[in-house]
């Protein structure tokens, strides 16, 4: 890519065309093809991650020195967006290229940078960050995860579960506490190497969920893991809630992008149905009802897209704030399932068969208000702000 300071807005837009154009036939030809065989799994395979990396699609915000495509947000953002119009969210790229390597850009020493970015943004490994532990959902400060510094390593005890990508990563940051009597302040964030022979780390059961059911979700524990002390993110302990405040905007924002592209997917999936399907001697489309109801999902959609365009700019400017990008996350989320619940409704008992798109949006995009911090909890910290 060219250094961005030297594009013009036109250059630009042609080079995210291109990178539109390029994502979604990754998804098409290598992805969605194998839809109900990652399904069955639980999981994709490793093979589509290393053939996006091939294609660049990895890491695309990341310097070239680093081995990414020295663009920014806005190459990523297309990426999300092709992943949610291709009807498969069984790679969980959202985490894997938007949200861990910018914890290692952000906090990483050069050294580790040079070490690990290159192979995420490759394919050859896999991103993973766990948070969430089973007595602890958004509230990041109950985490009980202990990591105790021994020599020259963290031994890290405790459990988590939900974790995307958790059951093939290769590379994950763990969320600790190094002084439990600090609270917030006691919180660490650890990256640890990992693969199945790693001592003191236990890939538990792919967990069954009702939708997004070929995207890899996992327990984890950590009985005695050892990891260097040198893979602590940040230059002491104790900056893992501050550095997980400053990167979880962009997580959230990754939430409103996808939700932005599912309302637009269904909206033009339902014109699509309903003028193609007669009843009472017109078409659906012709009917009043119909009309109405994709007249304001369409509404809603724009905007949602106007919304969810000036949070990016925001984003790229360095301007995106905690309380917007909280904003940004629960609307556009609540949004969505509002939008596509409407347009299922319009497919009548098609929009019930796991066939059509319509059925999988509405099982797939129904955890995007409850991940990346529950909508209820984005009115806690938007009420903060008041």
């Amino acid at each position: 890519m060219t250094a961005l300071a030297d594009r013009t807005n036109a250059e630009l837009a042609t080079e995210l065309a291109d990178v539109r154009q390029l994502a979604r036939g990754f998804f098409e030809k290598e992805v969605a093809p194998h839809r109900e065989e990652f399904a069955a799994a639980g999981r994709p395979s490793r093979e589509v991650y290393r053939s996006a990396g091939s294609l660049g699609l990895l890491g695309m915000s990341v310097p070239e020195q680093y081995g990414g495509g020295g663009g920014d947000f806005r190459h990523e953002a297309v990426l999300f967006e092709e992943q949610v119009r291709s009807g498969d969210s069984s790679m969980q790229l959202g985490v894997h290229s938007g949200i861990v390597p910018h914890y290692i850009l952000a906090y990483a020493s050069e050294e580790k940078k040079q070490q690990w970015l290159p192979k995420l943004c490759s394919g050859e490994w896999i991103g993973a960050i766990a948070m969430t532990e089973p007595g602890t959902g958004s509230d990041l400060q109950g985490i009980t995860t202990r990591a105790v510094r021994d020599g020259d390593d963290y031994v890290v005890t405790g459990g988590k579960t939900f974790i995307s990508n958790g059951a093939h990563c290769d590379l994950i940051i763990i969320a600790a506490k190094t002084d439990p009597s600090a609270g917030a302040r006691g919180l660490s964030l650890l990256v640890a190497e990992v693969s199945d022979d790693t001592e003191g780390f236990h890939r538990g059961r792919v967990l069954h969920k009702i939708g997004q059911k070929g995207q890899d979700t996992a327990e984890l524990t950590f009985d005695g893991l050892r990891i260097p002390a040198a893979n602590i993110l940040g230059d002491s302990e104790g900056r893992g809630f501050a550095q997980l405040m400053q990167q979880l905007p962009q997580e959230r924002l990754i939430c409103g992008i996808a939700a932005a592209a599912m309302i637009e997917a269904a909206v033009e999936q339902t014109v699509e149905y309903t003028k193609s399907r007669s009843a009472f001697g017109k078409t659906l489309f012709d009917l009043q009802n119909t009309k109405f109801e994709l007249a304001e999902c369409a509404t809603i959609g724009r905007v949602v897209r106007t919304f969810v365009d000036d949070a990016v700019a925001k984003h790229i400017a360095a301007e995106l704030d905690v309380t917007t990008a909280a904003m940004v996350k629960y609307w556009t989320t609540d949004r969505q399932f509002e939008v596509v619940d409407r347009c299922l409704q319009l497919f009548g008992g098609y929009g019930y068969m796991e066939e059509y798109p319509i059925a999988r949006m509405f099982v797939d995009g129904r955890i995007a208000r409850i991940y990346a911090g529950a909508n209820e909890v984005m009115k806690d910290l938007i009420s903060r702000s008041l």
